[in-house]
């Protein structure tokens, strides 16, 4: 067993490398072979000891420290007007208390439902057939695939689940809180009941559990490479700013901040998360589609002008939809 180029590196990231340990939950490992990630990879959960904390503990951090990290450059952007000429509401800028209301709900729900999972997930993980401690990862080819399908499920699932809490009962003692602001911010992405974080993170979880029912290569090494990718897309989806290099602007079927900001608007419109086909198929995109049709028309000079007309016009047809929605309508 090589471990003379594999010792120092751990040495300097988690103090004195225990090499029995490591010889006794990587047996047969050649640690010169493998590349810094999964040194690193070893190193964690070595320097651990038990692998049910070591997966628990860092899926939980990876989900806080992206989470807040992804936040932070918005709640910077948010803070200069130079940028408030790609604000989809420009006259609605989150203020210092709404961002901490929206942080500490957020963390409520972090710790309510998350952090009871860290004894639970590495024998879930290992139940459904997910990889976990083991090295060496899989090729970036194999996890692009992984994650391009688990984008795909999520969406549907989403777009179903999300349709579903938008009905009577669930809307008003769930989903009306994460409807709190017509107009979101980053922080707002996971503002939200810790129920319909539960709900909603089932489409995110759910598709890497249901791969391992299909194939036995799915390593969770590519799941926190795809949650981290839907954080990213969550929290850009409700940053509020459409900028000319926004992503929807370079993959049409993308859905992005404008398509979702729209939907905090009308309330019955754009229920899908990463793409647009969803609602594009079912009809559910319908006023979003004639608002972006009249805007489109109107002379340059007059489009600024009406754009605001047709917003406040959106918003106030979204409060009487989100009346009648509660009442079971």
């Amino acid at each position: 067993m090589a471990t003379t180029s594999y010792v120092p590196l751990l040495t300097n990231h988690f103090g004195q490398f225990n090499q029995t340990k490591a010889a006794d939950m990587y047996p047969d490992t050649d640690f010169g072979s493998l590349n810094v990630f999964e040194r690193l990879w070893v190193s964690w959960y070595v320097w651990i000891g038990n692998p049910v904390i070591a997966t628990g503990l860092m899926s939980f951090l990876m989900h806080e420290l992206v989470y807040f990290g992804r936040c932070i450059p918005w709640m910077m952007i948010d803070k200069m007007p130079y940028f408030r000429k790609w604000k989809l509401q420009p006259g609605k800028v989150p203020t210092n208390a709404q961002m901490w209301k929206c942080t500490k709900a957020v963390l409520f729900s972090h710790f309510t439902i998350e952090l009871p999972q860290i004894w639970g997930f590495h024998p879930l993980a290992e139940y459904f057939g997910l990889a976990t401690h083991s090295v060496p990862f899989p090729s970036w080819k194999l996890m692009a695939v992984q994650i391009a399908l688990f984008f795909v499920f999520e969406d549907m699932f989403h777009y179903f689940a999300h349709r579903a809490l938008h009905y009577g009962p669930l809307y008003k003692h769930i989903h009306k809180m994460h409807h709190e602001y017509a107009a979101p911010f980053g922080l707002a992405a996971e503002y939200a009941h810790p129920l319909e974080v539960l709900i909603l993170g089932t489409g995110t979880i759910g598709g890497p559990l249901l791969y391992c029912l299909f194939r036995p290569d799915l390593h969770i090494f590519c799941v926190y490479v795809w949650v981290t990718l839907r954080l990213f897309q969550a929290i850009d989806a409700h940053s509020g700013y459409d900028f000319p290099w926004s992503l929807n602007r370079l993959i049409p079927f993308w859905s992005g901040a404008d398509h979702h900001d729209f939907h905090h608007m009308a309330f019955t419109n754009n229920y899908s998360t990463s793409f647009r086909w969803w609602d594009h198929l079912l009809g559910t995109d319908n006023k979003y589609r004639a608002y972006k049709a009249r805007v489109a028309s109107a002379r340059p000079e007059e489009r600024a002008a009406l754009e605001k007309q047709e917003l406040e016009m959106v918003e106030k047809e979204g409060v009487k939809a989100e009346r009648i929605a509660e009442l079971g309508g």
